[in-house]
């Protein structure tokens, strides 16, 4: 499937206030990327945040992680006062995370549930490595071919998600490979129409323009519940650490 950045900056424009609250998977991977970087280091000169949205991932990074300077980058410019709010001296650059050019090589690159709406990631791969110093780290969290299967299966619609193996050969190039870690969280809601707006509220609802009528909103309800009767929706996060190799 073809990505709209476009399309995806307005759904996340939408959900930004909504993000945090409603983002329990990602509020998981966000946890699960800092404690393995906190293994490795816990103090970086330069960081920078690709996708850094309401600041999910940035409140666990200040948790275990100092640093001297901070970017942030997001293609949403409100994302700008909930970085700020969290770390007042930040730098936050408004745009595509393919487009960003600090002034300064980084010592870390890292993004949470972010990667899945790259559609080349060699060119990204070799892009960041570009952005980082000597043994600089990106660490970063996506989804594998499992993610929202369920959706999939019903709609046809899904990015073009790859696996671990996939991301690993990828990387691997570019980068010594740290640490590679994936799973599987299933979240149960009460109707569909529940699920919807889970998706909704987290943006994930970015794939299409389409706006559904009421009848074909009710079509997926009951498809859902005849297919789902539990109705799960599942996420399959991948969290991906590696080092630039020389």
């Amino acid at each position: 499937m073809h990505i709209n950045p476009k399309l995806i900056k307005k759904q996340f424009e939408k959900s930004i206030n909504t993000y945090n609250e409603n983002a329990i998977v990602q509020k998981i991977m966000a946890e699960k990327l800092v404690e393995e970087i906190a293994k490795i280091n816990t103090h970086f000169d330069n960081i920078l945040e690709l996708g850094c949205g309401a600041g999910l991932l940035t409140e666990e990074l200040i948790k275990k992680i100092t640093f001297k300077n901070y970017f942030a980058n997001d293609l949403i410019e409100n994302a700008k006062s909930y970085i700020t709010n969290l770390i007042p001296n930040s730098t936050f650059y408004c745009g595509n995370a393919k487009r960003i050019k600090p002034a300064q090589k980084m010592d870390l690159i890292i993004s949470n549930a972010m990667f899945q709406w790259f559609e080349n990631l060699d060119s990204i791969s070799l892009y960041y490595k570009n952005l980082l110093n000597n043994n600089g780290i990106l660490a970063f969290s996506t989804f594998s071919k499992d993610n929202f299967k369920e959706i999939r299966d019903l709609t046809g619609l899904s990015l073009n998600y790859k696996s671990l193996e996939e991301i690993k050969c990828i990387f691997q190039k570019n980068y010594d490979i740290i640490h590679i870690e994936e799973f599987s969280k299933i979240l149960h809601f009460s109707t569909p129409l529940e699920l919807l707006a889970h998706m909704k509220s987290t943006g994930v609802n970015s794939l299409t323009a389409q706006h559904w009528t009421f009848k074909e909103i009710k079509a997926f309800c009951d498809s859902y519940k005849n297919k789902y009767p539990e109705i799960n929706l599942t996420y399959s996060p991948i969290i991906f650490i590696c080092k630039k190799s020389l």
